[in-house]
């Protein structure tokens, strides 16, 4: 892992202000260890002027300043002139790192919404993230409307506002019957909770990559941003026992067990939970057959 990722990352989630992309851009280092951040965040600033030009012009021509018409312009400049669209493959870790997306104008729910949330602010205009299960989206405050009312839009799909009821049908969509719909799901998210989960989205990309080395220093910096998380001490605890790293992976593995209580797991978390003991046993014997 390169060594500054985790300050970085940190430095960039605890700075002033709401800004996202620096931190995107730290977690896109992961896949390109070289990416230079600089030229990003200035591309973004040109997008946003460029973007705050026509939302000004289109309120001066037609008069309307209402916060809808000032987000069907901001639409207008991103997903028809700049052409940015959605991408389905969540596969390709491309559309996870924000480099790309802004490169070839394409990304998965989350980095769509943070490209939306950057330009947003700097044209202006007040957009706020939303950790909606299964398909992230973004929030608009209305202006002189009351607290807690705004316009919940998807950045994935140009754009489109959503109801109560198509935020009931996409809920439905993703998560089936595990969660109930409530106004909470649609509540802004923190720069923090942003980030952790455009982590967890990569972890689960290199998980099934077979990408362990990568997935591992994921689990590093979620630990470095949720410290008390116990399911990232067992991941990680688990990625070392498959990258080979003995010493790693008992040292997490045998804190994840001290620490879990196996009366509050279901079957399959006591499953789990005895199945990474006999990991642990596993690696208790290597170490003492070198010893």
């Amino acid at each position: 892992m390169q060594k500054d990722l985790v300050p970085s990352l940190l430095t960039a989630t605890n700075a002033p202000g709401t800004s996202l992309a620096p931190a995107a851009l730290v977690i896109a280092r992961i896949e390109y260890p070289r990416l230079e951040a600089d030229p990003y965040l200035t591309r973004l600033d040109a997008l946003g002027e460029a973007a705050a030009r026509t939302v000004d012009g289109t309120v001066a021509a037609n008069g309307d300043t209402s916060t809808l018409a000032r987000i069907g312009a901001l639409n207008e400049f991103l997903f028809e002139e700049m052409q940015f669209s959605g991408s389905d493959d969540y596969e390709d870790p491309r559309n996870s790192c924000l480099n790309e997306v802004l490169d070839r104008r394409t990304g998965i729910p989350i980095t769509m919404a943070v490209v939306y949330m950057e330009v947003a602010r700097r044209a202006g205009i007040q957009i706020d993230g939303v950790n909606f299960p299964g398909h992230f989206l973004v929030r608009c405050p209305e202006i002189n409307a009351a607290a807690g009312t705004g316009l919940i839009i998807d950045p994935f799909h140009a754009g489109a506002l959503l109801s109560e009821h198509k935020c009931r049908v996409l809920l439905q969509k993703h998560v089936g019957s595990k969660v109930a719909f409530s106004k909470a799901l649609v509540a802004p998210a923190t720069r923090t909770e942003i980030v952790v989960r455009m982590l967890l989205n990569l972890k689960l990309l290199y998980v099934h990559m077979r990408s362990f080395p990568q997935a591992r220093t994921v689990t590093e910096m979620l630990l470095a941003l949720t410290p008390s998380a116990l399911s990232e001490l067992r991941d990680r605890g688990l990625l070392a026992y498959h990258l080979n790293d003995v010493t790693g992976a008992l040292r997490d593995l045998q804190t994840y067990l001290k620490l879990s209580s196996v009366k509050e797991m279901d079957k399959d978390a006591r499953d789990e939970h005895a199945q990474i003991w006999e990991h642990v046993k596993t690696l208790r014997r290597r170490v003492a057959s070198l010893n």
